[in-house]
């Protein structure tokens, strides 16, 4: 069932000091998806870490897929805490195995200059656009279990530009879209910041595909996520439209890499991606 806010997606139920139990997912997919994993392990380490200390980057690993009909739980292990920075490693498991490993950093915020290398693409507002993941997945990659899979996770993708073809080519253009989570999302900054790494998982990877013109539910191909990297730049809303730019950056050797840059409506990077996936082609 559809969870009513964002904040359900987090509350954990504490078993120790550092170790955390979270529901079963709320869509029943073959593997859990792995923004989950991100925003709830978030959560786990932000219990441990001073509130004054904002969260500014993780390194994550997706090791094995997760059972959506289990909890999950999360073991935070202090790596460090110093005077302006701390650091977590987050682990989740399920009947003993380890599904996901996670190193983050939170640090004190201080004042400094700011710089922007991007500046956000000159992009139609969205009120004006009306092409949804749905009717992506309805047009061009039919997917059996998106009625309980995406449908079910509390987010609003708005496409841009979507790939329109299947053509081969060795330029595929940055893929844009509008989204936000669809639900109630508590105003806490840590709370934000969990709801922004849901998003930054969602389509990222499915792009490694298009330089061959194939689309990531093709019964020919097989794919997942491996890691996923994420640096934030100061405060967001992932309850209101962000344009997250995401780019094909290389495929080779059975991988393909992305990367991805999230704007508030104002132009502000809020934040940067970085994933690898595994590619399989079942056919030349």
């Amino acid at each position: 069932m559809p969870i009513q806010s964002f904040d359900e997606l987090l509350q954990l139920q504490s078993e120790s000091e550092d170790s955390f139990s979270a529901p079963a997912s709320p869509d029943k997919g073959e593997r859990m998806f792995g923004g989950q994993f991100l925003a709830q392990a978030i959560a786990a380490a932000s219990r441990t870490v001073d509130p004054s200390r904002a969260i500014h980057s993780l390194h994550a690993y997706f090791l094995r897929p997760g059972d959506t009909e289990l909890a999950v739980r999360y073991e935070v292990d202090h790596v460090r805490d110093g005077r302006s920075y701390s650091h977590r490693q987050v682990s989740a498991l399920q009947q003993g195995k380890q599904l996901f490993t996670m190193l983050a950093s939170w640090c004190v915020p201080t004042r400094s200059p700011e710089y922007f290398g991007s500046s956000m693409e000159d992009v139609p507002p969205p009120s004006e656009c009306d092409y949804t993941y749905e009717d992506f997945c309805r047009d061009q990659m039919p997917d059996p279990e998106y009625e309980t899979t995406v449908k079910t996770r509390p987010m609003d993708i708005l496409y841009i530009n979507p790939p329109r073809t299947r053509e081969v080519g060795n330029h595929v253009p940055n893929q844009l879209m509008w989204m936000k989570i669809s639900v109630p999302v508590s105003p806490n900054p840590s709370v934000q910041h969990s709801a922004l790494a849901y998003l930054s998982d969602s389509t990222i990877i499915d792009h490694i595909v298009l330089p061959f013109g194939k689309r990531w539910r093709d019964e020919d191909f097989e794919g997942t996520s491996l890691d996923h990297a994420m640096w934030f730049h100061g405060d967001c809303r992932a309850d209101q439209w962000i344009l997250f730019e995401q780019a094909v950056e290389w495929t080779g050797i059975g991988r393909g890499f992305t990367t991805g840059k999230m704007f508030d409506q104002t132009g502000r990077l809020i934040a940067s991606i970085a994933q690898e996936g595994l590619m399989r082609f079942t056919t030349p």
